[in-house]
């Protein structure tokens, strides 16, 4: 008898600890995304954290970055159009800027120069060692790397084009 109890107890234990197991962190869709917290150009320290419940583009750029600056505007509009949208399992649309600049005057002015309206940009202002960037692996810039409310990795390395696909095929009904 509690063979026969273990033989229809066991499989449903298996199923509950496979289902109840929380997701890794790590670099790969479908992962958790790692946490960042650095500080904004005035020194507060932001933490990527602090903005689940949104969609967050996080963006590895630099004031010095061609490329970088060229996209900046088409992530504007984007940010613009979706910010305040409703998501599947998120409400909003928000970009978290890690800068991987040295200067943070130079910082500073691209951000004002390149009108990114966003509040959440930050940097240790380490260039290439800068710890984020490190963390995330990030080998080029610009890097992008869409994180639903939940704070799981969606999309890597999107173009403004897929990353509008993904923003979305995610909004609410």
């Amino acid at each position: 008898m509690k063979r026969l109890a273990y033989l229809i107890l066991a499989p449903a234990f298996l199923l509950f600890n496979i289902s109840s197991t929380p997701q890794a962190v790590g670099l790969k869709v479908g992962d958790v995304a790692p946490s960042i917290a650095q500080p904004s150009p005035e020194g507060k320290k932001i933490s990527l954290g602090s903005l689940q419940g949104k969609m967050v583009l996080i963006d590895f750029w630099a004031s010095w970055c061609k490329p970088c600056r060229m996209s900046n505007p088409q992530l504007v509009a984007t940010y613009n159009k979706y910010k305040d949208k409703k998501f599947k399992n998120a409400d909003g649309f928000t970009v978290y800027s890690v800068s991987l600049d040295r200067s943070k005057a130079n910082w500073k002015a691209a951000i004002k120069e390149d009108k990114l309206v966003w509040p959440n940009h930050v940097s240790d202002l380490k260039y290439w060692d800068n710890e984020a960037a490190k963390r995330y692996k990030v080998s080029a810039i610009p890097y992008t790397v869409l994180v639903d409310g939940n704070g799981i990795i969606v999309g890597k390395k999107l173009t403004h084009q897929q990353l509008e696909y993904e923003l979305s095929k995610r909004l609410a009904d």
